[in-house]
């Protein structure tokens, strides 16, 4: 199975995914990862983005009072920050999550004076304790009216339909895809067609959930081109590192561990054996995912840099 090509990934190569640092945190343990990264020569760096969860503080008389903490801020600063220091590409996340249209065009025009031009769109996760998604008001419930007021601020429009006097360069965006279907979609076929909608719209390449079973990816992209979706489909990789993450990854990423691997993990009876383990699982999932034309890879850092350098040596 031959992968789509086009000129901004149609070359071997990786790029990888970074968290913003916590609040207060500082940034030399994110730089740490990202100059630990650069000798590989990644094409460019993502940095994600997380909404805001509630915190509580205790009133007079005892009363609780829920105000909104972002632990996590600065995905925009943090992005112009990296494309400084390194030169490189970078390609921040915006999400509908905790945020209204005026946020998100806020965010646009920013990354437009900085220079970026190539963004990440997404729903993003539902708020802490939320048993299920809700758009704050003035907000979006899905990526597709996300997409839509990109679309129409490319066009030169502002979220309340006047023009934009000084027009800048229109964004690029690429949006997420999920080889074993999206968490809340009845089922692949569904899912499948979302993604042709984001495309229809203008996404140009989508970035998948990372997974482990490569079987299934494939299976996926020849669905998803037989559905008309023609944009790259980049693979997202995380090896495991922790024992712990046979249980934590399914269910937080809603992704399948193979029998195979979930058996060879069960003789293991240590972090490092896991984290041997996953290199080796990844590596091989990687050299096959090149074997079928997909050159481009993506790289899902967060707990993981040691593993994805010792896979990239061998790569």
């Amino acid at each position: 199975m031959a992968e789509t090509k086009d000129k901004t990934y149609s070359q071997t190569g990786f790029s990888f995914e970074v968290l913003p640092p916590l609040r207060g945190a500082g940034t030399a343990s994110l730089y740490s990862t990202i100059e630990r990264l650069m000798p590989f020569g990644p094409q460019r760096i993502n940095i994600t983005n997380h909404q805001s969860e509630w915190a509580y503080k205790e009133m007079e008389g005892g009363l609780l009072k829920r105000y909104p903490v972002r632990l996590r801020p600065g995905s925009v600063a943090i992005a112009a920050a990296i494309k400084e220091r390194y030169h490189i590409e970078v390609v921040p996340h915006i999400i509908c999550s905790g945020a209204t249209a005026m946020d998100i065009e806020y965010d646009l025009l920013d990354l437009q004076f900085l220079g970026i031009s190539n963004i990440l769109l997404l729903r993003g996760d539902k708020a802490a304790g939320e048993k299920r998604f809700k758009a704050v008001e003035g907000g979006y419930s899905h990526t597709i009216d996300l997409i839509k007021q990109v679309k129409r601020f490319n066009d030169g429009f502002f979220v309340d339909d006047t023009p934009i006097r000084v027009p800048g360069p229109p964004f690029s965006y690429g949006v997420a895809c999920y080889p074993e279907k999206h968490e809340e979609a009845p089922n692949r076929q569904s899912d499948i067609a979302h993604l042709k909608e984001k495309q229809d719209l203008g996404a140009e390449y989508a970035v998948t959930q990372l997974f482990y079973d490569n079987d299934n990816f494939f299976k996926f992209v020849e669905q998803a081109r037989a559905a008309g979706i023609t944009i790259p489909i980049i693979p997202g990789i995380k090896p495991l590192t922790k024992k712990s993450q046979l249980s934590v990854v399914p269910k937080t990423f809603h992704c399948d561990i193979p029998q195979e691997l979930a058996g060879e993990a069960a003789k293991c009876n240590s972090d490092e054996e896991i984290a041997a383990l996953g290199i080796e699982w990844a590596l091989n999932q990687c050299r096959e995912l090149r074997q079928h034309g997909f050159n481009y890879l993506h790289f899902y850092t967060i707990s993981a840099t040691t593993s994805i350098i010792e896979i990239l040596k061998r790569l």
